[in-house]
């Protein structure tokens, strides 16, 4: 890695969230505008989902196929009805670490070549915003007992926490003045929308390899969220992952290309506090909201990396989950075909709808 071409990286982007923030704290008519959006009552995105996966190519001789597709979860942010599987083969639904849920199939002696696994669900998709950052008046949050509130400390194995990353993120804090965990989390948002690019062009990015993003400073979501999970981490601040699909804002049906991943930061007296960096850099309008919040055009299906499935697989442990995942006879099958729709459903009256706000 060169080292040099980062630092001078980080300095720009050090630059860059200072003034950022010193815009947004000497700015009355900012700060009057952040407050208003946020007195807004949370929104929310009703939509059916569809998920198809299709193993091709099963090798002749096999012995074993398995396949394990993510299901998405109930959470204080989505609520998931209606959920229709339709297989060839019989199939169990299992939910592992984290409250991820997982669909599993295994069939011995296969005579088919190919088969398709096809998973539809009603979903309500609710804005995540986290009130405490605008309004001074709400009482502090109780503290929250999250079981895997330790894993969120620890590092992945694309998002080590070792000397050097633990380096970079003191830098970006000291150049940005925080002394708090909300202070150190803002400066590394921040440094992460000032200084990395959202480019999927040539190769290794999409894997959140926290080297690569730095040293590149480019990616995806996965990336951009691997360098503010990982320096939150390395600054004693709990943050995890999570991954599902993106809606388009407007409203309607069609695919949906890709997957997109969002991060949560964890603060003391503030609770769980969304971020999407991604987000903020695509579209930089929105830097100050997603700082904060969670827009409801996402569907969310798995949380956390590293991930264990049930039952577990031969394989190491899946660096994400959210596209199918399948074996033969113990070892990695890559040939899935893969298709992901949604369509919008009618919208609860304004009177009735029910966001969150923390």
């Amino acid at each position: 890695m060169k080292r040099t071409f980062l630092h001078l990286a980080a300095l720009c982007g050090l630059a860059l969230s200072i003034a950022g923030s010193a815009s947004a704290q000497n700015n009355p008519t900012e700060q009057t505008a952040r407050s208003a959006a946020r007195a807004v009552a949370p929104r929310e995105r009703r939509f059916e989902f569809e998920y198809k996966a299709t193993v091709k190519g099963v090798p002749a001789g096999a012995k074993r196929v398995e396949l394990w597709i993510p299901v998405p979860h109930d959470g204080p942010f989505q609520t998931v009805n209606g959920l229709k599987i339709e297989s060839p083969f019989p199939y169990e639904l299992k939910t592992t670490r984290y409250g991820n849920r997982v669909l599993h199939l295994g069939v011995e002696n296969p005579t088919q070549t190919s088969f398709t696994v096809s998973m539809r669900f009603d979903a309500v998709r609710r804005e995540h915003i986290q009130g405490r950052l605008q309004r001074a008046n709400l009482a502090p949050a109780a503290e929250e007992r999250d079981p895997d509130m330790a894993r969120w400390l620890r590092p992945d194995r694309l998002v080590p926490i070792d000397g050097r990353v633990r380096q970079w993120a003191q830098e970006v804090a000291d150049a940005a003045g925080a002394k708090t965990d909300l202070e150190k989390a803002r400066a590394i948002y921040n440094h992460v929308v000032s200084t990395v690019r959202y480019d999927k062009t040539g190769q290794g990015w999409g894997r959140g390899d926290i080297y690569y993003a730095c040293d590149a400073r480019r990616g995806n979501c996965t990336d951009f969220h691997a360098i503010f999970i990982g320096y939150a981490r390395a600054l004693g601040i709990p943050a995890r992952f999570a991954i599902g699909f993106p809606l388009p804002v407007e409203r309607g049906g069609g695919q949906v290309a890709g997957y997109h991943c969002w991060a949560e930061f964890y603060a003391k007296g503030v609770g769980w506090v969304p971020v999407d960096a991604s987000e903020a850099a695509k579209d930089p309008s929105r830097r100050e909201y997603f700082f904060g919040a969670h827009d409801e055009n996402r569907v969310e299906f798995t949380r956390g990396r590293d991930l264990v499935l049930s039952p577990k697989q031969k394989g190491e442990p899946l660096n994400y989950f959210v596209y199918p995942y399948a074996e033969v006879d113990g070892k990695p099958f890559a040939s899935i075909d893969k298709s992901f729709s949604y369509q919008d459903q009618a919208a609860t009256p304004p009177a009735a709808a029910g966001g969150t706000i923390d």
